[in-house]
């Protein structure tokens, strides 16, 4: 049976995985019946799934290890009843009870000898409703090729049926190109970044440039971002393996009206809300900081003298979370993103990505090693991934909600990422259950600094 080893950089989400640091990545679909859906619907459903019980690569293949090297092997014994699951939620079906399922399915450590993937069809959903809650080790997908993969199996076809399951679709070349910065990917950046290292030397005399002028300014200017300044918080604690996942949808029109009132982008006007959301969670917790919480976050850099468009760059945000004041605020979120993607653009790719490895080294090192509790660059991960502008559907049954669900680690024991649905933003919350009690409150606080926003802009 022939071994395929698994790269550098897969293997690390292998290494980093500890029973309080689960290394996968989830996302929880949201589908309404079709209108002609008869009282067999999810059971015919159901053992349709079951009837693909052959599954394509990558989901039919288990890790085994040679020498301390991990490869891929495929599974002769695969037994689909432990990937494919099908459950019910207690009476009265809530999303409550639904977030509560997924929390603590997202707990829970994937078994090695097994392919490293389960898919969970959730039933009992109020209104009509069941959930697909979907996970995959970070070894084999990252967040973006998970999300994809999810999208793929869906149709725009509201008719078409037969559609199978995702671990039964034809496989296609894992998508190239930057991934979703979290401090994994950073560990990952400095290990192409060492792998490289004759490539790299031409760019470092204008990356440590950079850093010094990136280390004198901060100096100067007290609201300028750099990677020495975020303050120690709560965010920032050891992690349990015990999680607690939150989601909530907002129209997209909202962010739109505040981001035109104010200037500025709608990815301005999300951190603004996580920034707001964050200084009340941590004035109920008695934790804010005196400081300013920092965000690392992925942001699109178009390059228009390039051919090669938009690209990803990862950068560090002032939250404003030391001010009561909304639009001050989404000021200083704006001044410090717009400050960083004018930094980026004056650099090449290779400098951009070097520059971020250096930037990130102590998140990586702790990560790593456990050795630097007190070099934080950041308090906590927000990510914004564009996604489907059509409503999609499988098997007749419409996609009315998508949410990723992340992985918080080690010293930064919140992630919030979202993504993009037709005309709805999808917020997927996911922390450590105990550093973070009550983390819930976070959605109700989003839809407080949101209305806040709209206020100050007059706009309510």
């Amino acid at each position: 049976m022939s071994l395929k080893p698994l790269s550098p950089a897969d293997q690390l989400f292998l290494w980093l995985e500890k029973r309080q640091q689960p290394m996968h990545v989830a996302g929880l679909q949201l589908f309404t019946f079709p209108e002609d859906a008869g009282p067999r619907y999810i059971r015919d459903l159901v053992e349709e799934m079951r009837s693909f019980n052959t599954p394509q690569s990558p989901f039919n293949k288990r890790l085994v290890s040679r020498f301390g090297q991990y490869f891929w092997e495929e599974d002769d014994q695969f037994d689909l009843e432990h990937h494919f699951r099908h459950r019910a939620l207690p009476k009265p079906g809530r999303i409550r009870e639904l977030l509560s399922y997924v929390s603590s399915a997202h707990s829970n450590l994937m078994h090695r000898e097994r392919p490293l993937w389960e898919v969970h069809l959730i039933e009992g959903v109020q209104g009509r409703r069941f959930a697909l809650y979907s996970k995959v080790h970070h070894a084999m997908f990252d967040g973006i090729a998970a999300m994809r993969m999810g999208s793929r199996a869906l149709t725009t076809d509201p008719d078409e049926r037969n559609l199978p399951p995702i671990w039964a679709m034809p496989p296609r070349r894992r998508p190239a190109g930057l991934q979703i910065p979290n401090p994994v990917e950073v560990a990952t950046g400095l290990a192409r970044f060492t792998a490289g290292m004759s490539k790299q030397v031409a760019t470092m005399p204008a990356v440590l440039g950079e850093i010094a002028k990136v280390a004198r300014k901060s100096r100067r200017d007290p609201n300028f971002v750099s990677f020495f300044q975020a303050p120690p918080s709560l965010l920032n604690s050891k992690i349990t393996g015990s999680r607690r996942f939150a989601a909530q949808s907002w129209p997209m029109a909202r962010f739109k009206a505040v981001a035109k009132a104010f200037d500025c982008t709608l990815n301005d006007v999300v951190l603004a809300v996580c920034g707001s959301a964050l200084r009340n969670y941590l004035i109920s917790q008695q934790a804010l900081p005196d400081k300013p919480l920092i965000a690392m976050v992925p942001v699109s850099l178009r390059r228009d003298d390039s051919s090669e468009g938009n690209q990803i760059a990862m950068i560090l945000a002032n939250l404003g979370t030391e001010v009561a004041d909304p639009a001050l605020r989404l000021k200083r979120v704006k001044d410090s993103v717009q400050e960083a993607k004018s930094r980026y653009k004056a650099m090449s790719p290779a400098e951009i990505l070097n520059y971020t490895a250096l930037m990130m080294a102590p998140a990586a090192i702790q990560l790593m090693t456990g050795l630097a509790p007190g070099l934080q660059p950041f308090n906590v991960i927000i990510s914004n991934v564009p996604g489907p502008k059509e409503p999609l559907y499988w098997n007749g049954a419409r996609l009315t909600g998508m949410y990723p669900v992340s992985i918080p680690v080690d010293q930064v024991a919140l992630n919030i990422t979202l993504t993009s649905y037709v005309d709805h933003l999808e917020f997927g919350l996911t922390a450590c259950r105990r550093t973070l009690p009550s983390m819930q409150r976070l959605l109700d606080y989003l839809e407080q600094g949101l209305r806040d926003l709209e206020v100050a802009g007059d706009l309510r």
